[in-house]
């Protein structure tokens, strides 16, 4: 789903969602983010002594604990240094900023389905000054023939890795650096956009520091794949996050006290970003039963994309409306406890239905035969195309 989807469906449908998967006995994915209030917190407090200190001052303004985040982050990336910050929103702002002011030059080449160009009410240019213009808008990354092609200079090339709304599609290790390689021809800096490269180890066969070494700087998440409470983190040259602290100072991102969502965020990189390749490696199981399911349930079209996810999340295409598919699957939830489709769906184009699936550690007891009786109950209750 989209970042709107959920807020363009009715509240009812939102609400009897929200009820089912906190209900459910199976479901790819238990989201951290729809736990209570008292559920994080008990969650915090059994997991924060073990990844830090909590006889330990707090912080203030970014010391202490939240240093020790910037340390683990730098290192797990393979970076000089890296600064902790409030929302990625932030964090690349301030990243493309400093890049804009280094070049001379504002332009920012991106993907039109990039987040700040779908998902951030144009902050680039109301906001920080900059200029994006779009290298392709094509359901995949650029490609390095489309930024020398490119017909204007620009200063930096942004990659979203993976590019969710075009299905969390990765390129192949050797586009991504020629890619680079391109970039680099037009003397033009690269940064990623890796709100989700933590989980892009297992399709590119490299460990982290390898691919984010590619890059000149790098944004990070701690909230969209390892449960964190939210905050962001933008990793590259000492003298790069140095410059970037300043921006964050005077952006308004440097909190009095962080330690809630730094200590979740160290709990995630500690529990969860092990688990990140295996959930990756039974996706591709999960989504290989999806499309045998629907083919025995003789829907004339359904979709699984990528047909081998590059991440632990992928996109399902169907033939129905929106509604029409939000309805089945919350009502298998709210009569079988079985939560097949967990997110919300949107409009894919004119009779067209599409729903992200997330494979988590809930996902692992889910055998393909599972898989496929699921599909075959959430598809008796659609009307016949």
């Amino acid at each position: 789903m989209t970042d709107t989807a959920e807020q363009d469906e009715g509240p009812s449908v939102r609400e009897r969602r929200a009820s089912a998967c906190r209900r459910a006995r199976r479901t790819l994915a238990r989201h951290a983010f729809r736990g209570t209030l008292r559920e994080r917190l008990d969650w915090l407090a059994q997991t924060a002594s073990e990844v830090h200190d909590l006889d330990e001052p707090a912080d203030v303004y970014g010391d202490r604990v939240v240093a020790a985040l910037e340390e683990r982050v730098a290192a797990l990336l393979g970076t000089e240094a890296a600064a902790f910050f409030p929302t990625g929103t932030m964090a690349q702002q301030v990243a493309l900023r400093c890049w804009a002011g280094r070049t001379g030059d504002p332009t920012v080449a991106l993907h039109a389905l990039a987040h700040p160009e779908v998902h951030e009410r144009q902050a680039f240019s109301q906001v920080s000054g900059l200029r994006p213009v779009r290298v392709s808008s094509d359901p995949r990354l650029p490609t390095a023939a489309e930024i020398r092609d490119f017909p204007e200079p620009f200063g930096t090339l942004m990659l979203e890795l993976p590019l969710r709304d075009a299905g969390f599609v990765l390129p192949s290790w050797e586009e991504l650096t020629e890619v680079v390689e391109a970039a680099r021809e037009r003397d033009a800096v690269v940064h990623f956009d890796g709100a989700r490269l933590w989980e892009s180890t297992v399709h590119f066969g490299r460990p982290l520091d390898e691919i984010a070494g590619l890059a000149d700087s790098v944004y990070v998440s701690f909230y969209k794949s390892l449960g964190g409470f939210g905050g962001a983190a933008l990793a590259g040259p000492g003298t790069l996050v140095e410059e970037a602290k300043t921006w964050r100072h005077r952006y308004g991102g440097t909190v009095f006290q962080q330690f809630p969502t730094v200590l979740s965020a160290l709990a995630g990189l500690e529990r969860e970003l092990p688990r990140l390749p295996g959930y990756v490696r039974h996706a591709r199981v999960v989504a290989a039963a999806l499309r045998e399911g629907f083919a025995a349930a003789g829907l004339p079209w359904a979709r699984v994309h990528p047909e081998a996810p590059h991440t632990h999340e992928f996109q399902v295409w169907l033939p129905y409306d929106p509604e029409t598919a939000a309805e089945a699957a919350v009502r298998q939830a709210e009569e079988t406890s079985v939560l097949l489709f967990g997110n919300a769906w949107d409009r894919g184009g004119p009779g067209l239905a599409r729903t992200e699936v997330t494979v988590g550690a809930a996902a692992l007891e889910w055998t393909p035969d599972d898989v496929r009786a699921a599909v075959a109950d959430f598809v008796s209750r659609l009307p016949a195309p």
